[in-house]
């Protein structure tokens, strides 16, 4: 109250009113506070006002004090004595430093002037050694020369080795605790401008010898390599300077205690004990170390080895980017196309553990015959990754599909051809990309260019399930074809042919079938049958089907009969129903597929869960309008083909064809598709052996004899020959469970994407044959019975039968008796005459006219 009354009577009277009554509408007079002390204040309160009680307490918060002009001088007062304090810490702060750099510099002056004043008074010694021994010899006291007093020769030099021992091996530590208190690192740091908040030297200098260590693999050798030889030459020069031995001699000691610790034993006196005892603790610290690297360089290298992290020295392999269910079958394949080379080398680069791609193939359980495979653990979008696998000395790349859904891996692959196209070492061999949707095959071309093959693995199985749904048996002749096992594709130039017209190379291999011309004045173009007035020019290669590309040559043409034989065509197509179970995604191009094949008034019927309304959106979106059809007829039906009640609703019974696809939901499991397609199948033919007639349930008892537990069987296999029943199946483990039952026809999708990947990657010109025949126009794989080229019980050699074939402009590949399960392609022996019977059928390439 004094303050304010003494502040208010140093102003003058206005001001000290007005301060007053300003004051008052911020304090509070009718809450029950001392409306006194709110007038005698002066100032503001620590808020801005002060509201009702019932409101709570208010934060409080720093405001700017208005103080009043008497407070001036105590102000400045205030600020000259902080200004003195300040002052004063650093006055303190400055003192301990100068006490410190005054010790500092004692300590130096100590170190630098003891050695020299050492020397110095060794010096005198060593001239009165000099003086007593003159003396000596001018008295004749022998008996004092000879060393009864001892004898202080070289000690200058082994003082000074001490000191200098010494002195190095302290210095250093001083110079770095007090680096940063030096005065020329000082003005150093005062001439660049260098703040306190930086980091100091010593830490600078401990981070640039951590990033050296790190960055330089050699480092750590030379930094133990530089310790050693420092140890040896200061331990020899210690040894020097407590023994009586020479410099050399102390060398030579100092590094047999650095190398083995139990040589120091045998030393004698205090110092020498001392200096050898140091020397082999030294020299075991850094023997530690050196085993330290050691033991992890070599455990690095291990592990560098079990991860797949290693360089792989290779030349012309087979180099396959990516990890899927097909790597198995393609394996396999890839080891019996080498295995008349003796073998080769194939290396697998996948973002997956080496040991665990090691273990997966070695389950396999496959006779690599000679084939060596090599795994490494990487990434193919990675250039450092693809030299380590030596991609550019590779005479084939395969780029697999990932488990991603079907864009996700397109793009993924996209990527990859990206990669390999920059490769600056380029490529010497070709890529063979797997894709999953045909509408991104486009730009996968326009990115490889002609390096790169693609081979979309949907819709080729897709095309194969339509062409093996019209005609029972093609999916064993496509397996036996694809495969490496029996016949495959071949094209090799024969100068000998030049010259010759087509129809007398076709009868000119004993051990091969011509399929076709590589036609060279048309830019390498493959004419897939071609007429039988074409003559081979120079430069033409011969497309054959043979067992091998070292089993086959021409020879001279035989004599053949060519004969009468029924002039039969082509029986006209007839309207059939086709039941497809599942949705895939390229159902659009099958149902485009079967517009082409099937006569008008056809019915597809399509069988899955997808809502009819999306079903019509899908195929929109697919490039396929439902109104354009002519053809055939889309029936729609939505249910499950695991239930039992759902597909009861179908006329099971009147289908001439059913496809089980792989459903798009669950193709990204193996596993799940197979079982869906296996249930669907048995539940299928269940239903259709129920609904035959009594007369047949009969017969079919008494053609199957066995066991009763097999009924269902027998009865599933007498439905069998009903319709056909084409599965989808992904794992070769299922194929073998519904090839053994017999019930149904199967297409084996990995396997034969599998299959034509490998042909492809052996040689890329077969992949436009591939394309040719897997399309639905041009030349395609046809199954005809035997009575278009022969009549029952005719004798005929299977030339005989090629030539009777061109006459309907066919090449006739291969045949299937009637009481045989396969059918055999390029028969041996063709020259040799047999009877056929009429219920036999022949393989062709027809021309699809």
């Amino acid at each position: 109250m004094s303050k304010s009354n003494g502040e208010e009577d140093s102003l003058p009277p206005n001001q000290s009113t007005n301060a007053t009554l300003n004051s008052k509408p911020f304090s509070s007079s009718s809450y029950g506070h001392d409306r006194s002390s709110s007038t005698s204040s002066s100032c503001f309160s620590d808020r801005d006002y002060v509201g009702p009680s019932f409101m709570g307490a208010y934060p409080k918060r720093s405001r700017v004090q208005v103080k009043p002009r008497s407070d001036i001088s105590n102000r400045d007062s205030d600020s000259e004595t902080n200004k003195l304090l300040v002052i004063s810490q650093l006055g303190a702060r400055r003192t301990r430093r100068f006490n410190r750099s005054l010790i500092l510099y004692l300590l130096s002056f100590t170190c630098i002037v003891s050695v020299p004043y050492a020397a110095y008074l060794q010096n005198g010694v060593a001239k009165l050694q000099e003086e007593k021994s003159n003396l000596c010899l001018l008295c004749g006291d022998n008996y004092i020369c000879n060393g009864s007093i001892p004898h202080f020769g070289n000690a200058v030099s082994r003082t000074v080795a001490l000191y200098t021992v010494v002195f190095t091996i302290f210095m250093p530590f001083l110079f770095y605790k007090y680096l940063d208190r030096l005065p020329p690192i000082k003005r150093l740091s005062e001439s660049t401008n260098i703040s306190k908040e930086e980091v100091s030297l010593k830490k600078r200098v401990a981070y640039m010898v951590d990033v050296c260590f790190s960055v330089y693999p050699y480092a750590k050798l030379l930094a133990l390599l530089f310790a050693t030889i420092f140890l040896i030459g200061f331990g020899g020069l210690a040894l020097y300077a407590v023994s009586e031995s020479s410099f050399t001699e102390a060398l030579w000691l100092a590094w047999t205690f650095v190398a083995d610790a139990g040589n120091h034993a045998d030393r004698v006196g205090t110092g020498p004990r001392i200096v050898s005892v140091s020397i082999s603790a030294g020299g075991m610290l850094i023997f530690a170390m050196i085993l330290g690297l050691v033991s992890d360089a070599i455990s690095e290298m291990v592990d560098s080895l079990r991860k797949g992290k290693s360089e792989v020295i290779e030349r012309d392999h087979v180099l396959i980017l990516g990890w899927s269910d097909k790597l198995g079958s393609l394996l396999k394949q890839l080891a019996i196309a080498n295995k008349s080379n003796g073998g080769g080398v194939v290396v697998v680069l996948a973002e997956r553990d080496k040991e665990e791609m090691e273990i997966d193939i070695a389950k396999l359980e496959f006779d690599f015959m000679g084939t060596s495979v090599i795994c490494r653990s990487g990434s193919p979008l990675i250039l450092a990754d693809l030299k380590k696998v030596s991609v550019s000395k590779a005479r084939a790349i395969i780029v697999l599909v990932s488990h991603e859904n079907s864009d996700l891996s397109d793009a993924r692959a996209l990527r990859v051809v990206l990669c390999l196209a920059g490769v600056k070492e380029g490529l010497r061999g070709h890529a063979v990309v797997e894709m999953c949707d045909i509408d991104n095959e486009p730009l996968v071309k326009l990115v490889g260019g002609d390096l790169i093959e693609t081979v979309v693995a949907h819709d080729v199985i897709g095309r194969l399930m339509i062409q093996c749904a019209l005609q029972p048996g093609l999916a064993q002749i496509w397996e036996d074809i694809l495969g490496f096992e029996n016949a495959e594709f071949y094209i090799k130039r024969w100068p000998e042919l030049d010259g010759l017209h087509f129809r007398d190379v076709l009868i000119s291999f004993p051990d091969a079938v011509p399929c076709g011309i590589k036609v060279a004045a048309e830019g390498g173009k493959i004419a897939l049958n071609p007429d039988d007035d074409y003559v081979l020019k120079e430069g033409d290669e011969v497309l054959v089907i043979a067992e091998d590309d070292d089993t086959y040559a021409p020879d001279h043409l035989p004599e053949v009969r060519r004969g009468l034989f029924p002039k039969i065509d082509d029986p006209p197509k007839y309207p059939e129903y086709i039941l497809f179970c599942g949705w895939r995604r390229d159902i659009d191009d099958m149902i485009m597929v079967l517009e082409a094949c099937l006569a008008p008034g056809s019915q597809l019927w399509m069988f899955n869960e997808v809502p009819e309304k999306e079903r019509e959106k899908k195929l929109i979106e697919g490039g396929l309008d439902v109104s354009t059809l002519e053809n055939i007829e889309l029936v729609h039906h939505e249910g499950n083909a695991v239930i039992r009640r759902h597909l009861e609703n179908l006329p099971l019974e009147k289908f001439d064809s059913i496809l089980i696809l792989a459903d798009e939901l669950l193709e990204e499991s193996v596993v799940q598709a197979d079982s869906r397609s296996l249930a669907t199948l048995l539940l299928i033919r269940d239903i259709q052996s129920e609904r035959l007639q009594h007369k047949d349930r009969k017969s079919t008892s008494l053609r199957f004899p066995g066991p009763s537990n097999s009924s269902w069987i027998r009865q599933m296999q007498n439905a069998s020959d009903k319709s056909i029943i084409l599965s989808e199946i992904l794992d070769s483990r299922t194929r073998n469970l519904v090839s053994v039952s017999r019930i149904s026809d199967y297409v084996l999708s990995n396997e034969l994407v599998s299959m034509a990947l490998a042909m492809v990657a052996e040689d890329k010109q077969i992949n436009r044959v591939l394309e040719e025949l897997f399309a639905g126009k041009g030349n395609e794989m046809c199954i005809k019975p035997a009575k278009f080229y022969l009549l029952d019980q005719e004798e005929l050699c299977f030339y005989d039968i090629m030539i009777r074939g061109r006459q309907r402009q066919e090449i006739v590949i291969g045949y299937r008796t009637a009481n045989a399960e396969c059918a055999i392609i390029n028969p041996p022996q063709k020259s040799e005459p047999r009877k056929w019977a009429i219920d036999d059928v022949f393989v062709v390439i027809s021309s699809g006219e």
